[in-house]
């Protein structure tokens, strides 16, 4: 997979033209869903882990990593993915969530840095006009 990538990692820029090509004109709308998601998602993670509650970690960790990996988010979505993994394995052993300190600690800042590039992202093309393409001969016009 070819990522090409602001400076440090955060986003994979081809994901995030492809989704948003695929998209179209919702994209800020959808982009916008994704956003209030993703931050009810970390809190989720982040509460589930204060009461050591792996199997209440599983599912927001989950489609933090799904919903950020399809918008290019390739930081935050490894990141919510391997909270994922150390989740699923504590509910198989019946153990407490409690070596991911560092990890948890990272994924509040990891989205505002990694929705900020969004933003400039959206904010740099709304700028450019759209450019029209002529329409086709004779199509929203009385031929002839």
């Amino acid at each position: 997979m070819g990522m090409v990538q602001s400076g440090n990692g955060v986003v994979n820029w081809t994901t995030f033209d492809q989704t948003r090509a695929l998209i179209g004109n919702d994209f800020t709308k959808i982009l916008g869903y994704y956003r209030d998601d993703a931050a009810k998602c970390v809190v989720a993670v982040e509460q589930a882990y204060k009461l050591r509650d792996a199997v209440s970690m599983v599912r927001p960790a989950h489609t933090l990593k799904g919903d950020s990996l399809q918008f290019g988010g390739e930081a935050l979505g490894k990141l919510a993915e391997h909270i994922e993994h150390s989740a699923r394995r504590c509910v198989e052993e019946h153990s407490a969530p409690d070596k991911l300190d560092a990890e948890i600690l990272q994924l509040r800042p990891l989205l505002i840095e990694t929705l900020s590039h969004f933003e400039r992202a959206l904010a740099k093309t709304a700028a450019v006009p759209m450019i029209r393409r002529p329409a086709a001969a004779g199509f929203g016009r009385k031929a002839g």
